[in-house]
């Protein structure tokens, strides 16, 4: 038995209808501006498995409810920008599609964590033609967005290969490193986010 219940069909085609609609903001956003809102934009269902081992971590029944209300990742969203500033146009356009509701935010980019790590987490609720756990029709299902800068993006696949798959012997210098790179990358964002204005103000 799924994790996800009867509601398992569902989730993959939430994740299809989300995209498309992100697409064409992308699209509508490049027809009046002349330049990309995004550079990628990928999705995922998170694994039954996975579900089951974050269920329980938290202590949390093996039901539907804890893998799509108490959890809320079961769909998941990276949208990689070109530059810091498209990260806050997307937020804001995303805030004005009638069917998304953002019920969460935390800025790692304004304030990054301390090892490094700059992105946008966004926690949406989409609402959708599908029966949700609530029992409800239409349903609300929860969507995790992750936005980035392409140098935000390389950084944590790096730092995830490199700190996860393998066993570190000096996991102290290697952290410190890290750090610096992030810094220096997050240095870089600033940089170009600059020469880009200074381009357009031309």
């Amino acid at each position: 038995m799924s994790i996800y219940g009867n509601y398992a069909s569902y989730l993959p085609q939430i994740l299809e209808d989300t995209l498309a609609q992100i697409r064409e903001i992308g699209q509508a956003y490049q027809k009046q501006n002349g330049q990309k809102l995004y550079e990628h934009l990928e999705g995922r269902v998170k694994s039954e498995a996975s579900m089951t081992q974050k269920c329980q971590k938290k202590n949390l029944p093996l039901t539907p409810e804890s893998a799509l209300l108490e959890n809320r990742d079961a769909i998941g969203l990276r949208i990689v920008c070109n530059f810091i500033d498209d990260i806050y146009t997307c937020i804001d356009l995303l805030k004005q599609q009638p069917n998304f509701k953002i019920v969460k935010e935390k800025d790692y980019i304004t304030d990054a964590k301390p090892n490094g790590y700059r992105s946008y987490h966004l926690i949406m609720v989409v609402e959708t033609p599908f029966e949700d756990v609530r029992g409800n029709k239409p349903g609300k299902y929860y969507v995790e967005i992750q936005l980035r800068t392409i140098a935000m993006d390389t950084w944590a696949s790096l730092e995830h290969e490199m700190k996860y798959k393998h066993d570190i012997k000096n996991p102290e210098r290697i952290s410190k490193e890290l750090k610096r790179v992030a810094d220096e990358l997050a240095s870089c964002d600033v940089s170009l986010q600059t020469i880009r204005q200074l381009i357009k103000e031309g």
